[in-house]
């Protein structure tokens, strides 16, 4: 039956996905009893990135991309995006200052929760794979260490196949890139649920956080985008294992030499941790980043493109503010000499967090984190507004989360610090008697 009826499935349309997440969304977590709590504007400014979206996407669909019309059209769009990039900056910021937060209670159990999660899980993956070659279809550049992880995929995946034939291997790069792009996705969804479980202690919680990222639209929108995801699924990761500072450290020194950009969040995490795991947290991000930027060098040097590559990356002229920007962004329409202050502002920004204001829970370190990452798109010159996904989870769990001010690192024992385990073998040692560990690590 290949010309039934019932195989006749359409995907929805970018305005289409956006009437029916925005619907279901206050459907299944607007709070109807107390019309004007934070959580309900939050839940809905979540959507307040899709108009920006939309007009980008139809200046880019229009027939004359490159026309007057079309421009402007676009230029409308980059200003709605960075204008709701600010009102969740100043709301990061803001949230640094709440302690009490009411606990979360959705419009459907948490079974139905779970289902629809689950569907709707299948229904992107299903996005994925059919969708076709759109606006969307590549957004911004991947770096090279998720091209090495791509191409290595896309070699194995097409073993057998006619290497000289272009379209098999990119049909077969396209397949790989899809599904390690619904692994990452899966890897945030799993994420959020055990966060809200395990640290917020409610499973009504981790199961909403869970269901509204799938719901919201930007995850379908790029939801083949690697490099979009891979950042944010494993600074999800980091903030689950915060109890465990090296483990949290290699996860965002991996998505630093990825991606580059998370080595920002590095102050704000150091501040987390400072005199609580800092030094154990550091060890882990650079080591972790050394490995990452030892794979990228391996795969351009066995491409021939080092050091030639690495110095082309490195005068690009998207993250340099002094340089004029070649790609689409919101400074093509402005002039570009501006985004050297606003550069300016983001560094002195991220410089300062390692100061104040305090991190003192993993609530803090987040908002914090969505903070900086939401400053990249202000002076990034390449599609700057879009890379939503990059926090989109983070924005997720400041919305849902409840009062948890317990949510800190563990504080080491100050009787037996490295040092004074350090001091404590010397002496043994000098005084030739067995070794007698402090009581926590017989314990």
């Amino acid at each position: 039956m290949p010309n039934s009826i019932f195989f006749e499935f359409h995907l929805p349309n970018s305005a289409t996905w956006f009437y029916f997440a925005l619907m279901l969304a206050v459907a299944l977590f607007f709070q109807f009893s107390r019309l004007l709590s934070l959580r309900n504007w939050d839940l809905l400014a979540l959507f307040l990135f899709v108009p920006g979206f939309l007009l980008i996407q139809e200046a880019n669909l229009h027939a004359e991309a490159t026309s007057p019309a079309a421009n402007r059209e676009r230029f409308i769009g980059y200003c709605w995006l960075l204008s709701a990039s600010a009102f969740w900056l100043a709301r990061c910021l803001y949230d640094l200052s709440l302690e009490r937060r009411p606990t979360f209670r959705s419009n459907l159990t948490i079974p139905g929760l779970a289902w629809f999660s689950i569907a709707l899980f299948f229904c992107l993956s299903a996005v994925a794979i059919q969708r076709p070659t759109d606006a969307w279809q590549s957004v911004g550049k991947q770096s090279a260490a998720i091209s090495a992880v791509t191409e290595g995929a896309t070699a194995v995946v097409s073993q057998g196949q006619d290497a000289s034939d272009p379209a098999a291997m990119d049909e077969a790069r396209a397949w790989v890139e899809r599904v390690l792009a619904m692994l990452c996705h899966l890897a945030v969804v799993i994420g959020l649920l055990f966060i809200g479980i395990i640290h917020f202690r409610d499973a009504e919680t981790g199961v909403a956080m869970a269901g509204l990222h799938l719901l919201i639209p930007y995850t379908a929108f790029h939801i083949a985008q690697l490099h979009h995801v891979l950042p944010a699924a494993l600074t999800v990761w980091a903030i689950y294992c915060y109890r465990h500072p090296r483990v949290s450290g290699w996860l965002l020194g991996l998505a630093a030499g990825s991606t580059f950009f998370p080595v920002l969040l590095l102050p704000v995490w150091l501040h987390f941790y400072w005199r609580r795991g800092a030094w154990r947290f550091l060890s882990g991000f650079l080591s972790a980043g050394a490995v990452a930027l030892a794979v990228t060098i391996a795969v351009l040097w066995s491409a021939g493109f080092f050091p030639s590559g690495m110095a082309r990356v490195m005068h690009l002229s998207d993250w340099q503010p002094w340089q004029r920007p070649m790609t689409e962004s919101l400074w093509q329409g402005l002039h570009w000499a501006y985004r050297l202050p606003v550069f300016i502002v983001f560094v002195a920004f991220v410089s300062m967090s390692f100061f104040w204001p305090a991190v003192r829970t993993m609530n803090h370190a987040t908002a914090m984190s969505a903070a900086i990452l939401i400053g990249i798109q202000f002076w990034f010159a390449d599609r700057g507004g879009l890379y939503v996904l990059w926090y989109a989870p983070l924005l997720v769990i400041i919305t849902f989360r409840p009062t948890t001010m317990d949510l800190q690192p563990p504080t080491p024992d100050p009787g037996y610090s490295w040092s004074s385990r350090v001091a404590i073998a010397a002496w043994n040692r000098m005084m030739r008697k067995p070794s007698v560990q402090p009581p926590s690590l017989a314990a």
